[in-house]
């Protein structure tokens, strides 16, 4: 029995602890791994809430490689897909002595060099500004010799970069099988070993994507595989509403009017004004994109949209903005239906313009009664339809049967944050998970000796306008005490801002701290220069972030041991999904901020608390800048969602703690 086998992997002198020294099984690890190995044998789904320092990872993936049937494994990043790739899988096959056992990695489209646009781009095709244009050559002499195309292959390439835009290829602008390199394309390749392979890592992006327009292979993949697991499942539901709709990208235009000019000049020089018409697509999306503003910076750029129009737009001149995209793009169409058969890259070029304005016509009659409609606003303005979660899209998937009758399929779904209750409420029915099986499993850490959680109540009311800057002022004192070693965590760009300037009023460099803020490089060379802060005796480090600092921050060790949260994450109420989630649970008699407001607050509570603690021997504190937390009924049940810490009420006991915690470093 599968059970049995995955028992005898972990025991203490099973194939793990000879493969790994040092490895000790842990006894909610091996109940994570058993609950799985019974779902693979029974089928039916499984929803696992697992500590952070479990093993995870293990849990899953043993079962998953001991039952010798084809397995997905979605995750929430890129990154996190190539450590399973290229570290975990090769580990635990060698250890539970498998092989061969195949392996694939599946990214979307725009991971993957296109050999097509990179000589497109090399004979001057696309334009670029002069850094790309000097990169360009180091990825022509990269692409000679890469097997799998993977752009994370090529160091020094930032995750941003416009030239990544230049040399992959979207489903937009794929030539698909008429482009030239058809044959040697790395998207195909990818493609056909993961449907010849035994483990497939892909991304939650990637599934939705997948599962919306049925391009990527997923779709196909997915029949075929009696297992599939979603690791960093607690993103799903916000990934998948991302791909479940209508979206139409002001980039996206401005992409077809540069694509125009490149290919129309390459293929059909003469036949007609190439620049004009592209010149005339751009104006118009500027001008609406200039109408739509950033009026509300405060809930990330969006603008609800009930009716016909934006709310707080003028609609004449919202039906002007639309329109004037629409005749730009007729013009562009015009022009090529005259001459796409020339050329495959004109016949695509004249789908996207057909696309571009079925979605325009889409935008301009009433949403879906099920879905909400925004627009985001700024240099990336963009028309948004959006399912309110995809409890609909996943629980169709879980109906679909196994391609072998004999199999049972098995779906499992594990975090370290998934609810704030024991049926993992939050969780379950977003994702249409109702009737699946529930397992929590706590940490490993002993966060009642490693950890303390601190509440200022001295510090004005979150909602005053000086509540950031007392935060900065109070960061920088204890920062100052402990060496830097200090994360700042905040439920704004606003807050951010404001932290950050007074931070850099405060700070003296003479006392060698340095200060880094989200924004002032990616976040991967942020985490770098933060880690290497502390490796230097005479600097410290303050790093404050937003956003996906959340989570994905994985620093073990003295490097940070204090996180500071500015105030309670409660989602905005003026975002418009947000409000479109909220009135639908008013509509069916339930309480929006007990059943939606709260449990998002406990979720996003709990990710930040986690990037404190990352391994047994880490020590450090919580610092919580929020009297809401501490004197409300609500902040007792955001507590109970956090780690076990042990809690300091006075501000001289943390003081003492950062203290002991200043003086272990110093001596480690």
């Amino acid at each position: 029995m599968l059970v049995n086998r995955v028992e005898q992997a972990f025991a203490r002198n099973g194939p793990l602890s000879a493969a790994r020294p040092g490895f000790i099984p842990r006894a909610d690890q091996v109940r994570m791994a058993l609950a799985v190995a019974d779902v693979l044998e029974q089928g039916g789904s499984l929803v696992v809430e697992a500590g952070t320092g479990i093993g995870k990872t293990y849990a899953y993936l043993v079962p998953a490689l001991l039952s010798g049937r084809q397995v997905v494994v979605s995750t929430a990043t890129k990154t996190l897909q190539d450590q399973l790739f290229a570290r975990d899988l090769p580990e635990l096959i060698a250890a539970l002595d498998l092989r061969p056992v195949r392996t694939a990695l599946l990214k979307g489209r725009s991971s993957y060099l296109c050999r097509q646009r990179l000589t497109t781009a090399l004979q001057g095709g696309l334009s670029m500004d002069q850094a790309s244009s000097g990169a360009l050559l180091r990825v022509q002499q990269w692409a000679l010799v890469t097997r799998t195309g993977d752009m994370a292959e090529l160091p020094g390439l930032d995750d941003n970069a416009p030239l990544l835009g230049v040399v992959t290829s979207s489903r937009d602008n794929c030539l698909g099988s008429e482009c030239p390199e058809w044959k040697n394309c790395h998207v195909n390749a990818a493609r056909r070993d993961a449907m010849a392979a035994d483990v497939v890592i892909i991304n939650h992006h990637l599934f939705f994507a997948d599962l919306a327009i049925r391009e990527s292979g997923v779709a196909e993949l997915l029949p075929a595989a009696g297992v599939i697991i979603f690791d960093e499942a607690h993103q799903m539901n916000e990934t998948g509403v991302q791909f479940l709709g209508k979206r139409l990208r002001s980039t996206a235009l401005m992409e077809l009017g540069r694509d125009l000019v490149a290919e129309g000049w390459a293929h059909a020089r003469g036949w007609a004004n190439w620049p004009s018409l592209s010149e005339s697509l751009g104006r118009a999306v500027r001008q609406w994109r200039e109408m739509t503003g950033d009026p509300n910076p405060g809930v990330g750029g969006k603008i609800g949209w009930v009716g016909t129009c934006p709310d707080g737009l003028d609609a004449a001149r919202w039906t002007r903005a639309l329109a004037a995209i629409a005749v730009a793009l007729e013009a562009c169409l015009q022009s090529l239906c005259n001459v796409e058969d020339a050329a495959p890259a004109l016949k695509r070029m004249a789908e996207r313009c057909r696309s571009s304005i079925a979605l325009l016509t889409e935008f301009q009659e009433p949403g879906h009664p099920e879905s909400v409609r925004w627009i985001e606003t700024g240099s990336r303005a963009a028309l948004v339809e959006a399912p309110l979660d995809i409890a609909p899209i996943l629980s169709h998937q879980l109906g679909v049967p196994a391609q072998d009758p004999e199999e049972h399929r098995a779906w499992i779904f594990t975090s370290a944050t998934l609810g704030d209750d024991d049926r993992l409420s939050w969780f379950r029915e977003s994702s249409g998970l109702t009737e699946a099986r529930t397992l929590k499993v706590g940490s490993p850490f002993d966060y009642s000796r490693q950890a303390v959680l601190y509440v200022p109540l001295k510090l004005p009311r979150p909602s005053l306008p000086n509540h950031p800057i007392e935060v900065a002022r109070l960061v920088y004192r204890y920062a100052k005490l402990l060496g830097g070693r200090t994360l700042v965590l905040t439920t704004s760009v606003r807050a951010l801002r404001l932290i950050h300037e007074e931070l850099r009023q405060q700070s003296d460099p003479m006392e060698g701290l340095s200060i880094l803020v989200q924004g002032h490089g990616n976040k991967r060379e942020l985490l770098q220069q933060f880690r290497a802060a502390t490796e230097r005796s005479e600097n410290g480090c303050i790093l404050v972030a937003t956003g996906s600092f959340w989570e994905g921050v994985d620093i073990p060790g003295p490097a940070l041991q204090l996180v500071v949260i500015d105030k309670l994450p409660f989602p905005s109420p003026g975002d418009p999904l947000v409000e479109a989630r909220s009135r639908r649970l008013d509509l069916q008699g339930r309480n929006p901020f007990l059943e939606y407001y709260l449990p998002e607050a406990a979720i996003a509570l709990k990710q930040g608390a986690g990037r404190l603690i990352r391994c047994e021997s880490d020590r450090g504190a919580l610092v919580v800048c929020d009297s809401r937390l501490a004197d409300t009924g609500y902040g007792r049940r955001l507590q109970k969602a956090l780690p076990p810490m042990r809690r300091v009420s006075q501000e001289q006991d943390l003081l003492v703690y950062l203290t002991e915690l200043t003086k272990s470093a110093t001596m480690d």
